[in-house]
C-alpha cells in the first residue's frame, strides 16, 4: 500500500511566485490551509455586545419598516386609513353608550366623556403594539429563515410601526378630548372641570414614550413563547382582556375602593397601563399631576421589561425560524 504524502510545500501561481505559506501538497494537489478561527456557525446567536452593534446597524430598516407597513394599512378598504380614526372613535361611543349611560359607570368621574376618550384610544395602542410584538417573529417565519439579521429588529419594529400608526390618533384624542372632555349628557351629571390646554399636557409625550419601553419589553417576551409556542396567541387575547379591566378603560377606580375591594386597587395602582391612562388623565383633564407613584412605577416597569425582554429574546436568537 502506498502512503499519502502530506508535506507542506509553497505553492505557485502560473508566475511562479508563492500563494500561500499554508499548504499542503497531497500527491500532485495542493491544498491550502485557511484559518478559521474567526468563522461563526450559521445561525450561531452572537454576543450580547455584538448584537447588540448589529441591532444599531438595522436602525434604518426599523424605521423603514415601520413607516411602510402604516401606509400600506388598510389599502383595500373604501375608507383606507381613515379606519384608523373611526375605529376608536366607534369604540368609545359603545362603551359610553353601555358602560356610562346604562350601566352608569361614570357614576364619581369627573369630565366622564373626556376620560373615557383617554382611556379608550390609548390602550388601545398599548394592546396593538403588544400584540404586534408578540406576533411578529412567527408571522415572519420566511423573513426569518431567508435573511441573517438580529431578529429582535422585528418586534421593536412592530412596536414602533404602531407608535406611528397612533400619531394621527393621538391628535384626534387631543382634539376631542379638548372640546367634548367636559362635556355632559343625559345621565352624566357628576361634576365638570373646565378643559383647558397648559403645559401639563407636555406630560404626554415621557408618559407614552415609557409606554412603549414596556410594550418592547413585554413583546420581546411574548415574541419568545410565541415563537416556542403558538397556542401562547390565545392566551394573549384573553390577558389583553383581563388587561383592560385592571386597567380603569371605562370606569373610575374609585368605585373598587368604596366597594372594599383595596387589594384590587392596589393591584391597578402596580398596572403600567393604569399608570399611563392616569398620568395622561390628570395632565389633560383635570390640569395636574398623577401622584408621583405613577411614575415611579411605570418607569419601573418600563427599565425592567426592556432589560429582561432583550435578555431573554437574545437566549432565544438561535432558535427562531426553525421548523415546528
Amino acid at each position: 500500500m502506498t502512503q499519502t504524502d502530506l508535506r507542506p510545500g509553497p505553492s505557485q501561481g502560473s508566475t511562479g511566485q508563492d500563494v500561500s505559506d499554508s499548504s499542503f501538497s497531497i500527491g500532485s494537489r495542493r491544498v491550502l490551509e485557511l484559518d478559521g478561527s474567526r468563522l461563526l456557525r450559521v445561525g450561531a446567536r452572537p454576543s450580547l455586545g455584538q448584537y447588540l452593534k448589529e441591532l444599531w446597524h438595522f436602525r434604518h430598516f426599523l424605521f423603514y419598516d415601520s413607516r411602510s407597513r402604516v401606509s400600506s394599512q388598510n389599502n383595500l378598504d373604501s375608507l383606507g386609513r381613515a379606519w384608523m380614526l373611526i375605529n376608536p372613535m366607534l369604540q368609545a361611543l359603545v362603551y359610553l353608550t353601555i358602560f356610562g349611560i346604562i350601566l352608569e359607570t361614570s357614576r364619581g368621574v369627573i369630565n366622564f366623556i373626556g376620560y373615557l376618550i383617554i382611556g379608550v384610544f390609548t390602550f388601545r395602542f398599548i394592546t396593538s403594539a403588544v400584540t404586534g410584538g408578540a406576533t411578529s417573529i412567527a408571522n415572519n417565519q420566511r423573513v426569518v429563515q431567508s435573511f441573517n439579521f438580529p431578529r429582535a429588529a422585528l418586534p421593536i419594529s412592530a412596536t414602533v410601526r404602531e407608535l406611528f400608526a397612533s400619531i394621527p390618533v393621538f391628535l384626534l384624542m387631543a382634539v376631542l378630548v379638548y372640546f367634548l372632555g367636559d362635556y355632559m349628557i343625559g345621565g352624566l351629571e357628576e361634576g365638570v372641570v373646565n378643559i383647558t390646554i397648559t403645559w401639563h399636557w407636555l406630560l404626554f409625550f415621557p408618559a407614552i414614550l415609557l409606554a412603549l419601553m414596556v410594550m418592547t419589553g413585554l413583546g420581546l417576551l411574548l415574541a419568545r413563547a410565541v415563537n416556542a409556542h403558538n397556542d401562547v396567541r390565545h392566551l394573549i387575547t384573553i390577558g389583553t382582556r383581563i388587561w383592560f379591566y385592571t386597567s380603569a378603560v371605562i370606569f373610575g377606580v374609585d368605585r373598587f375602593a368604596d366597594a372594599g375591594h383595596g387589594w384590587l386597587v392596589t393591584v391597578m395602582h402596580l398596572n403600567p397601563a393604569f399608570c399611563v391612562l392616569d398620568i395622561i388623565r390628570h395632565a389633560w383633564i383635570y390640569d395636574g399631576f398623577a401622584d408621583p407613584m405613577r411614575w415611579v412605577v411605570l418607569g419601573s416597569w418600563a427599565v425592567g421589561l426592556m432589560v429582561i425582554g432583550f435578555l431573554v429574546f437574545w437566549q432565544g436568537e438561535e432558535t427562531y425560524g426553525r421548523e415546528r
